[in-house]
């Protein structure tokens, strides 16, 4: 059984309805906001996924810049092209993080959203990172700390054996927590942190949440020992506490400003 979770087919789809979600926009304004991408620059996503922050990317780097996007997804790819289209200055490439196919100091800015937690070889691909990076260029790093989720359940220990199963869909749950550390000894000097912190008390397809309980429905079955009648009685109680207006959940994602000297 695979354990990091693979954004291919369906999964890339409910990823993509997902990054509509309110907090989620709202979490792409922060990371614009941080990055602060200018007219004619070049700039790189790293795991781009459905494409949503390179249009924005795009806009602000306008036709005499040059926006570069990588994914190991072929699907998230396929999205991404369709999304961004109509820019002329956007490329997309089937990359990984640990092996960027650029350059030496090719790029003025970065950014790299749910991607490093999932990396196994995190010295390689931050020193890719900083290679591709010229002097004073910036990047931007968004990873989750999943110990921070709290989601209501009246069935405290199934809750919680379905979130360790979870925890297996990537390499790091925790990387924040020492983000920072490992950007320093790759030579980065960290300018900035912040926290955005996802927030919903209704049971909406349209919030993140609810995309999230779909991801975790197909993956953790099987895993942890948790069953098929978990994950399903599981699933229908967050239906329930939603009728009932009882729903809460709660996730904090951890925004870095990184510069290369």
């Amino acid at each position: 059984m695979t354990n990091v979770l693979k954004f291919d087919g369906d999964n890339s789809r409910t990823l993509e309805t997902m990054y509509t979600a309110p907090e989620v926009v709202a979490q792409r304004r922060a990371v614009l906001q941080m990055l602060q991408p200018c007219l004619a620059e070049k700039v790189l996503d790293v795991g781009c996924g459905p494409g949503f922050l390179v249009k924005e990317l795009a806009r602000a780097a306008g036709p005499d810049g040059k926006v570069s996007a990588i994914d190991i997804s072929e699907s998230a790819l396929a999205l991404a092209r369709k999304r961004c289209e109509e820019y002329s200055c956007v490329e997309f490439r089937c990359a990984g993080a640990n092996h960027l196919p650029y350059p030496d100091a090719f790029f003025d800015a970065a950014v790299a959203v749910q991607v490093y937690e999932y990396v196994m070889d995190l010295d390689r691909a931050f020193s890719e990172l900083y290679r591709v990076l010229r002097s004073r260029g910036r990047a931007v790093i968004v990873d989750t700390d999943w110990a921070t989720i709290v989601w209501h359940s009246t069935d405290v220990a199934r809750m919680r054996h379905i979130l360790e199963a979870w925890n297996e869909h990537l390499i790091d749950p925790v990387l924040p927590r020492t983000l920072a550390a490992q950007m320093r000894q790759a030579g980065f000097v960290v300018r900035e942190a912040s926290v955005v912190s996802y927030l919903n008390t209704e049971y909406d397809l349209n919030n993140y949440s609810y995309g999230l309980a779909k991801l975790i429905c197909s993956f953790v079955p099987g895993r942890h020992e948790v069953t098929r009648e978990e994950v399903e009685g599981w699933s229908e109680e967050l239906q329930q506490l939603g009728s009932a207006g009882a729903y809460f959940f709660s996730l904090n994602r951890y925004v870095f400003l990184a510069e290369k000297p």
